[in-house]
């Protein structure tokens, strides 16, 4: 009896979540940092190599989900041993992976994100700060959004525009990355005070959806609207 393709992704899915969780449940709270740039973007192999460097570095716990644009060089991105001497304190996925799940959990108390819309309202959602690495079009709006507006976010810099020709765009430093990572995910007052802030937009976010909150009342309005304009 042949399985579907699709159950045997499922159960792919379903391994990888279970652990996932097994892994971030050994960690304390707020100790782990998510990377990750989004299911269309692609970081060249040389930037890569730089964020590897720095991760080790920064010395906290992190999850890693790497996406490369050359396949075929499936390792170079990272410095020799590099997994081993990270063993314990790191999760590489190597593709698809449950940001929702990743980022609802205790455990997690950072965000490296590109900034994607979908991603932003995720962090919104769980109350996680973000440090920010847009590469084209509206994310550097939504970063703008993070780091002035809301600000639950830290910026890394990047400002050039960065499709899928990322070879010819400039590297953020391990330097800028590590400093970076280790002010967010560190005990400083700053960054107690945007977790702080994380959590309580977080809950003004959940409230705007309830019965009687802004965005259930606009939603509600507007399929109110809807079904006026269809009954003309």
């Amino acid at each position: 009896m042949s399985i579907p393709l699709i159950g045997l992704e499922e159960e792919r899915n379903r391994q990888l979540m279970n652990i996932i969780l097994k892994w971030l449940d050994s960690k304390e709270p707020n100790s782990v940092l998510y990377v990750s740039f989004g299911s269309v973007s692609r970081v060249n192999n040389n930037q890569l190599l730089e964020l590897a460097i720095d991760l080790e570095s920064s010395g906290c716990s992190f999850i890693w989900v790497v996406r490369q644009i050359n396949k075929d060089d499936e390792e170079r991105f990272l410095p020799t041993d590099f997994e081993e001497r990270v063993k314990g304190r790191s999760l590489i996925i190597r593709d698809w992976a449950p940001k929702l799940l990743i980022l609802d959990h205790q455990a997690v108390g950072g965000f490296m994100t590109h900034c994607g819309w979908n991603s932003v309202l995720g962090s919104i959602s769980a109350g996680v700060p973000m440090v920010t690495w847009p590469m084209f079009a509206d994310q550097f709006y939504n970063e703008i959004f993070i780091t002035l507006v809301v600000k639950m976010g830290t910026s890394l810099g990047p400002k050039e525009h960065n499709w899928l020709d990322s070879e010819n765009v400039s590297l953020v430093k391990n330097d800028k990355i590590e400093m970076v990572v280790s002010w967010l995910m560190g005990d400083g007052e700053e960054a107690k005070d945007m977790r702080k802030r994380a959590k309580e937009i977080s809950e003004m976010a959940k409230k705007s959806v309830e019965e009687g909150g802004s965005s259930y009342a606009d939603l509600t309005s507007l399929i109110e609207e809807m079904r006026t304009y269809t009954k003309k």
